[in-house]
């Protein structure tokens, strides 16, 4: 037996594509377009692993960096940025499909994604590696799941006082 499309679960479903799609404008595709085609134009096995030299795998180093100068750089806006643009993540993902509503499934769906990410900019140069990056995106889909947590709690509260029996 399949599972009934509602019109929220479509609405639900076009706003989680478009919220995908932004992220990924936002962080691969951020440059001018006439930018992006003529980092593509250098692409090369040499230009490819430029990336690895300039890539950050040492956990905490950006974050530190950021926090040492602080008064120098835009450290609020690229911390902070990198955990808000991925708390929907973690407040739509369980919204999407049973299978999803475990913070475990919600993570490891998150990582995979921020991974992907990841990879995408440290072979394609349009962008730079940072481990720094993945643990704050994935805090950030954290803080959303703990935000979906909440709103489930707060439902559940609100429907106990009103004599309502269904939870979701």
């Amino acid at each position: 037996m399949g599972q009934r499309r509602t019109p929220s679960k479509v609405l639900l479903k076009l706003l989680f594509a478009l919220y995908i799609l932004v992220v990924i404008k936002v962080i691969i595709f951020k440059y001018p377009i006439e930018q992006l085609q003529a980092i593509a134009a250098t692409w090369k096995r040499s230009v490819i692993l430029e990336g690895l030299g300039t890539a950050n795998f040492v956990p905490f180093k950006t974050i530190k960096m950021y926090i040492e100068y602080s008064h120098k750089l835009n450290s609020v806006e690229n911390l902070a940025g990198n955990i808000f643009v991925f708390v929907p993540l973690g407040f739509l993902l369980p919204l999407m499909s049973d299978e999803l509503k475990k913070f475990s499934a919600v993570f490891i769906n998150s990582f995979t994604f921020v991974l992907g990410i990841e990879v995408f900019q440290l072979f394609s140069a349009f962008g730079a590696f940072d481990v720094d990056d993945i643990m704050l995106n994935c805090l950030g889909a954290s803080i959303g799941y703990g935000c979906y947590r909440a709103a489930c709690a707060f439902r559940r509260r609100k429907n106990v006082k009103e004599g309502r029996t269904d939870s979701q």
